[in-house]
């Protein structure tokens, strides 16, 4: 059902058919208005916040000067000389009404009235958009938001292009029994700021098995996925590259968190007691991984693991099938890499005295160090199979000549025997 809130106004004008500019009264302002069209939720910690919070408390009877106002969508609109009755229509009924624009400020203007303060002289300009479809609510939201900062990931998330991979791992989380706290837009409630819960590092994980796009065999100049970039315009190209890589999601998010518990093990077990010999390895902090099961008691750079994860696409053809099955070679070849390689490289960066940071996405050595180290594993195991093959054709053969013998002996005695 529709819900209904009335709004306080001294004056308005039908700036057109379907929006109506009012000017309201901040201390009987609804604050319970739906945030669905708005492309980031408010943050009390934010600059944005705190200058809004500080005008409006100080001086309230200049906040009108001072604000640019307040940008909502209705379903309907019931205006009278001294109040505007809004019906909102609710996500779940098609509806995308609410705060296109304004969420630090109505924020702003609930606390305000929890600490007391006096808002009855206050006034805000109010920008009322009536009947929008959803699409044009997020165009508004996108244009609306310039006072401070959108981060991309944001306007993606508005545009409805992170669409295919929420379906997918809804999905997931249903076949597979899991939970994932993925960050899709700025001060996201509910979502961890671990930077490794972010959906660009999501999207990271998939291009870092993308053997085709990377591939230092090709003539191609991007030969490792290092220092890469996403995008913050999901093509139609590009959502398609992505969702031929998507099943391979799963794969990916096991390698990162496999990598996390033998860096866990390893810190647990220290040579020296209470000495951890690991580059940008914090013990004092906590890594979050987008699977809500994996929690580690230390931080780490939020691309350490891309390196690792990006070498396993070795084992995959042109059509991001795995030459090899996987369950049968990645734990003993993420243990190589790290017993071999990876430990040792933070282990002397720590000895050095260095940080790995984000200075691990562009280092082109270890990206090629461990793709080398992953070909030569391939090929290793290639050869395996191969010379067991010819092995158990040599069986065979050498068997079939036996039987072969036994018959003509058998033969040769019976007809001795006639």
């Amino acid at each position: 059902m529709p819900k209904t809130w009335n709004v306080k106004i001294d004056n308005y004008i039908q700036a057109n058919p379907n929006c109506i500019i009012a000017t309201a009264h901040v201390d009987s302002f609804p604050t319970d208005l739906p945030l669905e069209p708005n492309i980031r939720e408010p943050n009390r910690k934010s600059a944005t916040y705190r200058q809004i919070f500080d005008s409006l408390t100080t001086e309230p009877v200049k906040f009108f000067s001072r604000h640019s106002g307040i940008v909502l969508s209705a379903n309907i609109v019931k205006p009278s000389k001294t109040s505007l009755e809004l019906e909102v229509l609710e996500a779940n009924e098609g509806g995308s009404d609410g705060i296109i624009n304004g969420g630090h400020t109505v924020l702003a203007f609930e606390q305000a009235k929890n600490y007391k303060y006096d808002l009855t002289q206050a006034r805000v300009k109010v920008t009322i958009h009536i009947g929008l479809t959803e699409e044009s609510a997020k165009d508004i939201a996108l244009a609306s938001n310039t006072t401070t900062p959108v981060d991309s990931r944001s306007k993606v998330n508005a545009r409805g292009d992170y669409k295919f991979l929420k379906q997918y791992l809804a999905q997931l989380e249903q076949k597979e029994d899991r939970k994932f706290r993925i960050a899709y837009y700025q001060n996201q409630s509910g979502a961890p700021r671990n930077a490794q819960c972010n959906v660009t590092h999501l999207l990271k994980l998939l291009n870092c098995l993308d053997r085709n796009r990377y591939n230092p065999d090709g003539n191609k100049r991007a030969k490792h996925p290092a220092n890469m970039n996403i995008t913050s315009n999901i093509t139609d190209t590009e959502r398609e590259r992505l969702t031929a890589l998507l099943p391979l999601l799963p794969k990916a998010l096991w390698i990162e968190q496999r990598f996390y518990e033998i860096i866990q093990e390893h810190i647990s077990n220290p040579r020296r007691k209470g000495v951890n010999d690991l580059a940008s390895i914090d013990i004092r902090k906590t890594t979050l991984l987008p699977d809500s099961k994996y929690s580690f008691g230390f931080g780490a750079p939020t691309d350490l693991a891309l390196p690792i994860v990006a070498s396993y696409r070795v084992f995959l053809d042109k059509d991001y099938k795995w030459i090899l099955p996987f369950e049968e070679f990645a734990e003993d070849f993420i243990q190589q890499l790290w017993t071999n390689s990876f430990r040792r490289y933070l282990v002397s960066e720590k000895t050095a005295g260095n940080t790995v940071g984000t200075k691990i996405s562009r280092n082109q050595e270890i990206w090629e160090s461990l793709y080398i180290s992953a070909q030569s594993y391939l090929n290793q195991h290639l050869m395996q199979m191969v010379n067991s093959s010819k092995e158990e054709e040599s069986h065979v053969t050498q068997g079939a000549k036996k039987r072969g013998k036994g018959k003509r002996g058998e033969l040769n005695a019976t007809t001795v025997a006639k």
